[in-house]
């Protein structure tokens, strides 16, 4: 007879209606590991226990290898009380402490055999117990109520149950519950179902309509072959993309989107990938409106040759595999060309007017409450994009070419194109810029203004697209902020966050040579006094941004709180700042100058009132102290002047001169000296070295 206690494999599947397509990888992740988690809580997986997750459009299932029938008792030590408190002087229980007792399943014949120990200061009584395992079945039960109410569904659905009184929520409906362990069934229930050991297969394909399970571990293979279901979201996705990559006619290959090999995976249970195509003649619509037609309208996969042009091409995923499949291929060519059709349409009719023509027609369009309309803001952007050029790109004569892109940047938004699909802000513009004749500089600019619209996007192409990218995220920085709509926790509606860091990056990346600062001022001026100045809290925010982003960079914190901490105005210097730090941080001396400077930076922090700035050589009486006056006047200039040059690791790397000098003046000087002359003398010399050694960095920071 077998144990109790002996591990079997457990399969549990939830069998539903069509779950949302967008997130079942993710359901099915967070069903199996929930589950394991509380089986786990429970003592009812080992260590070697392995979870795989199953998610197919109408199922959910985890099988979990491993799990006992009944976990292992445990023996329990639970403090009851103060000694004094459960027992009188002469050691007989108190009603407080029998009533306790009770509650725990016993009586007063355990007090003899209650543990008496201290706790703190005092001593309390102990009560040792064997506490019985649980079984798999209380505590599957336990572990599927508790797996499905913390699936991240953002909305439950209410649905009537068999017997026409209850209700319950879940997701999608769910019509049948199986829990195997091992071969045999284990008994639960939940969203009004009882477990057993049927499930179903693809709804048009499978061999037979219910499926008998054999045992946990028959699962991915029975739905396999009795199913035509393959369960593994991973396997699903792997056989897709070979089937795409395979059927693909020579030459050509499919769009390579992440995302919607996701969705299309989580909307057929046994993939089969078919070749369709459509009219040459619908390639004269830009192929951004043609991919993005048949991608989130109809789930295609466009085919694209080697020069990355779109084919009239296309390949679709069916959740059938007919002898003849002509039929499928005739449907989804007849569905996909209307769609085609209208991206035509609206093609044609949107290059009927200029976009010149369009711009006034943003003046009725509300951008903001506080902010006012779309010309207004396209108004401030035109003047901040002309301030950025004649500042940072004076010698390129960007005036107006900036000014034309940032006028016209926004005017697509009054195409039928775009009102369709709005992902198209920007592409359309170009296409239509050149339509109109204007320059390819221009056009590209337009396109260009929303870059970086995500992490790891590419920036704008030109100077131009530069700056009218830079004056758009600025204006709606200083916008937002300066009337509090400032993000919150993890809510951003603006997506202010994603402008910060599309700021952060052209300024660094670009090496845009003007300052935070001097930018944030040039984007508030067009604003007036509708807005309160906002300088001082987005300033604060820029740079938490560039903090954050330098760690994902993979700069350490250490070197990143070093720069940063120093407030850097010109961003465009923070990487070379960090690469000096780095290089100076391997020297020999590095350590020794970091402890040294935190321990000058701790002593003039104590100094009350102005500090003293210049050194009396006549009074530097300790050979040190007028060793270390000698040193800094041989090493400043050479580390000032690498400093000016923007050489900042030649700068830090000359200061590793001074390393011997200050750890003779810190043994032999003592700098707060009765004399006031002299204290202040040795405080101006520090204050002098401070200076020094802080402009790349703040080399206290990277003290142990």
């Amino acid at each position: 007879m077998t144990s109790p206690h002996t591990a079997k494999n457990l399969l549990v599947e939830l069998f539903v209606e069509e779950l949302p397509p967008k997130a079942l990888n993710k359901l099915g992740d967070a069903f199996a590991a929930a589950l394991t988690d509380s089986l786990k809580a429970q003592g009812l997986t080992t260590a070697a226990s392995i979870t795989t997750a199953f998610a197919s459009p109408r199922r959910l299932a985890a099988h979990i290898s491993f799990v006992s029938g009944k976990a292992d008792d445990k023996a329990v030590s639970q403090k009851l009380m103060p000694t004094a408190v459960g027992l009188t002087t002469d050691g007989i229980a108190t009603p407080a402490l029998l009533k306790k007792l009770a509650v725990l399943g016993a009586d007063a014949s355990v007090v003899p055999k209650l543990l008496r120990q201290m706790d703190g200061k005092a001593e309390a009584l102990f009560f040792d117990s064997l506490v019985a395992g649980v079984s798999l079945q209380d505590g599957l039960q336990k572990a599927l109520l508790h797996a499905l109410s913390s699936l991240p569904i953002p909305k439950l659905m209410q649905y009537q149950l068999a017997d026409g009184w209850s209700s319950v929520n879940f997701v999608r409906p769910a019509h049948g519950l199986m829990a195997l362990h091992g071969a045999d069934v284990v008994a639960v229930e939940v969203l009004g179902l009882t477990s057993g050991r049927v499930t179903h297969g693809h709804r048009f394909e499978a061999s037979t309509p219910s499926i008998e399970l054999r045992h946990a571990d028959s699962y991915a293979e029975q739905l396999r072959d009795e199913g035509a279901v393959i369960a593994s979201f991973a396997g699903r996705r792997a056989e897709i993309a070979k089937q795409l990559a395979s059927r693909a006619p020579q030459g050509l290959v499919p769009i390579e989107d992440a995302a919607l090999l996701d969705e299309v995976t989580a909307l057929v249970e046994r993939p089969n990938v078919l070749l369709c195509q459509f009219e040459a003649e619908f390639l004269d619509v830009p192929q951004e409106c043609l991919i993005l037609t048949m991608k989130a309208n109809q789930k295609y996969f466009p085919l694209l040759d080697a020069a990355g042009k779109l084919t009239n091409q296309f390949l679709i995923v069916s959740n059938i595999t007919p002898a003849d499949p002509s039929r499928v291929i005739e449907g989804n060519e007849r569905v996909v060309r209307p769609r085609l059709a209208d991206a035509k349409f609206f093609f044609d009719q949107d290059r009927k007017k200029t976009l010149a023509s369009r711009a006034s027609g943003l003046d009725k369009v509300v951008y903001h409450g506080k902010l006012g309309t779309q010309g207004e803001r396209v108004a401030r952007v035109r003047a901040i994009a002309k301030s950025i050029a004649a500042t940072a790109f004076q010698s390129e004569n960007m005036a107006e070419p900036c000014d034309q892109a940032a006028m016209l940047a926004k005017a697509d938004l009054l195409t039928d194109m775009v009102g369709e699909f709005p992902e198209l802000q920007g592409t359309m513009g170009s296409y239509y810029a050149l339509h109109d004749g204007l320059s390819t500089q221009v056009a590209q600019a337009i396109e260009d203004h929303y870059k970086p619209r995500f992490a790891g996007d590419d920036l704008p192409r030109s100077n131009v697209g530069l700056v009218v990218a830079l004056a758009d995220k600025l204006e709606t920085l200083v916008g937002l902020f300066g009337v509090g709509q400032l993000p919150t926790g993890d809510k951003d509606p603006f997506a202010l966050r994603r402008h910060a860091l599309g700021v952060i990056r052209m300024l660094t990346e670009r090496k845009v040579p003007v300052g935070l600062t001097q930018l944030i001022a040039l984007a508030v001026t067009p604003f007036a006094a509708g807005i309160t100045d906002p300088t001082r809290p987005l300033t604060a925010f820029m740079h938490e941004r560039l903090a954050g982003a330098l760690r994902d960079q993979g700069y350490s914190a250490q070197g990143v709180d070093a720069v940063l901490s120093l407030k850097p105005d010109r961003l465009a210097d923070v990487t070379e700042r960090l690469a000096a730090v780095r290089a100076f941080a391997a020297l020999p001396e590095a350590a020794a100058l970091a402890a040294a400077n935190k321990r000058v930076g701790n002593i003039l922090k104590k100094v009350e009132g102005t500090l003293p700035v210049q050194v009396d050589a006549a009074l530097l009486k300790e050979p040190a102290e007028a060793a270390l006056f000698k040193a800094l006047n041989e090493v400043e200039p050479q580390a000032n002047a690498a400093f000016t040059a923007g050489h900042f690791a030649d700068s830090l790397k000359a200061l590793a001169a001074l390393r011997l000098t200050v750890d003779a003046f810190f043994e032999s000087v003592m700098v707060n000296a009765e004399d006031t002359a002299l204290r202040n003398n040795r405080l101006a010399l520090l204050s002098r070295l401070h200076v020094a050694m802080n402009r790349v960095a703040d080399l206290a920071k990277l003290a142990a």
